[in-house]
């Protein structure tokens, strides 16, 4: 039986401005495959998690979506101008049942050549509690992760069978992701086209 453990909403009152969360226990892998299905491939929400048994539905606000979508372009931005073969994959759904683990990232890449999961996935963190992400992220062998939180971006990469804190970016070798914060932090994120090329700019010139 499912049980109802969380509803964690973020305290703006619009619901379009805002992320909601809900939390199930006790969902098995063939309830969470019927879940995916019967939301479809055309609709993006709720963005579905799922590890152990434990099931997260998320729905996100513009704020949300503007800020992923303005991180994203800027590291296209930097990867085009430093010539990285990089292959968006936006929130595409990545699991394995054998590691009972499945999640939709907020952006994810890969680097090259397409794998069976992301070289890169990034996620924009606006509210509190839910399922844990980076244990998904490890399960499934995604090399390298993201984590926009608190005004900063957090690096986290795999080594072995463990993820690693790390200053600076492997996936992205160079990419200044202090400045690139900065950016995330100081402008409005409906501005993304002028702040994409401004960025692109000061990577011409630096």
């Amino acid at each position: 039986m499912l049980e109802l453990v969380m509803d964690r909403l973020s305290p703006v009152d619009d619901r379009a401005e805002r992320d909601q969360i809900v939390v199930l226990e006790g969902v098995s892998w063939t309830d969470y495959d019927f879940i995916d299905r019967l939301r479809g491939d055309d609709v993006p929400q709720p963005r579905i998690s799922y590890l152990d048994g434990t099931l997260q539905l998320m729905t996100t606000g513009r704020p949300h979506e503007l800020l992923k979508k303005l991180l994203a372009r800027l590291v296209e931005a930097y990867a085009d101008e430093r010539e990285i073969e990089l292959i968006g994959v936006g929130n595409a759904t990545f699991r394995k049942r054998a590691k009972q683990a499945g999640a939709e990232p907020d952006e994810c890449y890969w680097i090259d050549e397409e794998g069976d999961v992301p070289d890169l996935a990034i996620e924009i963190v606006q509210t509190s509690g839910g399922i844990n992400k980076l244990e998904i992220y490890r399960r499934l062998g995604v090399r390298e992760v993201w984590f926009w939180m608190s005004d900063s971006i957090l690096v986290y990469r795999l080594a072995g069978e463990r993820y690693r804190k790390h200053a600076e970016s492997v996936a992205l070798r160079g990419i200044d992701l202090e400045h690139v914060a900065e950016l995330l932090r100081s402008t409005e994120a409906r501005r993304q086209a002028a702040v994409a090329r401004a960025y692109r700019q000061s990577l011409r010139e630096g």
